[in-house]
């Protein structure tokens, strides 16, 4: 098992594209691991034959595991057993479990587990001793996080074990005001057993689910919000999709005027450390995509030197790789800015949470036509909102105020976009 992203201890086998005893050629995918974040193909470097599978689809191995026995183009597939224990490996690797059965490297035991029975015998307890308390070490840090105890905590991992996900049902319980007393309601009958369906989580959707509690528990956040007349911005775009040119979207657009934003306020091209305020030199722009399994944020470098085309080329490549499970985990790192936008689906305005480590997020709303004044004059004028969610630590509000009223003419003066 290949590292797939820099201190990754883990992946799971996802697909295994080459049966066995097939030839491969140098470059063709020998088999797809995922991470929390992105599935990456893992290309086979020279030519050759896949002799033996040791792991199935679905297993998650740690980062160095034995997951493949590769041989020579034309090698034959005899005394697979024997290379096998020549190598060190003396069995393939265990049939996979549901993921919430599995213990994932992110989360290691505490401590070893601890005896017991003795010869058949229970181990009794020392009095006075208390009892030890099994969780991972992501657990205890949410659970300090959260001014919770881990021991009042039940575990559902093996033999009682706290996991992550004990931790944020129990924060979520927690959060939940106390009932009053209120009338017994009339007895209603339980739903029938095909009432609802349950859609087990992805890797990709738990991966979400954690990040942005996280981030809404430990990010300061606060909101900037400002609203843009868009004709300008239109006009310019109809004038640049002319035909066989490439075709340049409004979020295209945007994405550059954060950039150039990002430009003329510094301050704002950040993000937080416990060591400290982390200033770049160049303005990388995370774009939310959509995806089946949910969304992720591929990363676009240095899109302040960019043309539009290559913005708006580099986006949809990203957004074709992220609906393909094509993306690589590079694809998704950096980036101290991301744009979400809305606007397709008729939503006027809404407000995101942070994506760590990034320092703030727009979200992009429709553009609308409402009544807007003119001279003393009121007129149909066509606006877009904006709202930019900012991570109050390295930010000031004096900073995203300043930064919000330099985006806001940048899209209503989109010229200066494309300088």
């Amino acid at each position: 098992m290949p590292e797939p992203a820099a201190g990754a201890t883990s992946a799971v086998v996802s697909e295994w594209p080459i049966a066995e005893n097939s030839p491969y050629s140098v470059s063709t995918a020998i088999v797809v691991i995922e991470t929390a974040k992105a599935s990456i193909e893992i290309e086979a470097e020279s030519d050759g034959v896949l002799l033996k599978r040791l792991v199935p689809a679905g297993t998650e191995v740690d980062v160095g595991t034995p997951i493949a026995l590769l041989g020579a183009p034309g090698e034959p597939p005899e005394n697979i057993e024997d290379l096998l224990a020549g190598l060190g490996v003396t069995k393939p690797t265990a049939e996979p479990t549901t993921e919430s059965d599995t213990k994932s490297a992110a989360e290691p035991d505490a401590s070893p587990a601890q005896p017991t029975a003795v010869n058949g015998h229970p181990v009794p307890e020392e009095p006075g001793t208390p009892q030890r308390v099994y969780a991972s070490p992501l657990a205890r840090r949410l659970a300090r996080q959260g001014g919770l105890a881990i021991d009042r905590i039940p575990g559902t991992g093996p033999a009682g074990r706290i996991l992550r996900r004990d931790v944020e049902e129990a924060l979520a319980r927690a959060s939940e005001p106390t009932p009053t007393p209120t009338p017994a309601p009339a007895p209603v009958a339980a739903p029938a057993a095909g009432d609802h369906e349950d859609i087990p989580h992805s890797r990709i959707r738990r991966a979400i689910a954690t990040r942005l509690v996280e981030s809404k528990q430990t990010t300061p956040h606060f909101y900037v919000r400002g609203t843009a007349r868009a004709e300008g911005l239109l006009a310019v775009r109809a004038q640049l999709n002319q035909p066989g040119s490439p075709k340049i979207s409004v979020n295209d657009l945007v994405v550059k005027a954060v950039a150039r934003a990002h430009r003329l306020v510094p301050e704002m091209n950040v993000i937080w450390t416990p060591e400290a305020v982390r200033r770049f030199t160049q303005v990388d722009v995370a774009v939310a995509v959509a995806t089946d399994t949910g969304l992720v944020t591929p990363v676009l470098r240095a899109v302040d030197t960019m043309p539009i085309s290559v913005v708006a080329e580099t986006t949809r490549r990203h957004a074709d790789s992220a609906r393909t499970g094509r993306l690589r985990q590079g694809d998704l790192e950096g980036g101290t800015v991301a744009v979400t936008n809305l606007g397709m689906y008729g939503t006027e305005e809404f407000t995101a949470i942070i994506n760590p480590p990034h320092s703030s997020i727009l979200s992009v709303g429709a553009v609308r036509t409402e009544p807007v004044v003119e001279n003393d004059v009121v007129v149909p004028g066509a606006t877009i909102r904006f709202v930019l969610s900012i991570d109050h630590r390295p930010i000031d509000g004096t900073v995203a105020a300043r930064w919000m009223g330099e985006f806001l003419s940048l899209i209503e003066n989109p010229v200066r976009i494309l300088a």
